[in-house]
């Protein structure tokens, strides 16, 4: 859910229609509409691709809450961060062993 919200509000604060992000990012209107429907997640290249046409880093997509420079992080959002950053690890670690087993076959 924090990746569809902030994929719909850095699309907003642009101003750009679905279609707009779609043909920024070279992904299709329907994929656009399922992230930000929450009906599917993410490859690593599709949310770089997203990030690069929010203009914005790939990790701020994956923040419960967007950063601003005169507040700081709550305690609780931090504890989501870092449950967040081990999940990603986690994920990222398999699908590396996966390849890896992949090319040794």
């Amino acid at each position: 859910m924090v990746l569809a919200q902030n994929v719909k509000n850095y699309r907003t604060m642009l101003r750009y229609s679905q279609e707009k992000l779609a043909e920024k990012s070279g992904l299709s209107v329907q994929t656009i509409k399922d992230i930000e429907g929450n009906r599917r997640w993410v490859s690593d290249s599709t949310l770089t691709k997203l990030a690069k046409a929010l203009k914005t880093a790939e990790f701020q997509l994956l923040l419960p809450e967007k950063y601003n420079a005169e507040q700081k992080y709550q305690p609780a959002n931090l504890k989501a961060l870092v449950k967040l950053k081990k999940t990603l690890k986690t994920f990222m670690d398999a699908q590396f062993e996966s390849t890896l087993n992949d090319l040794q076959k």
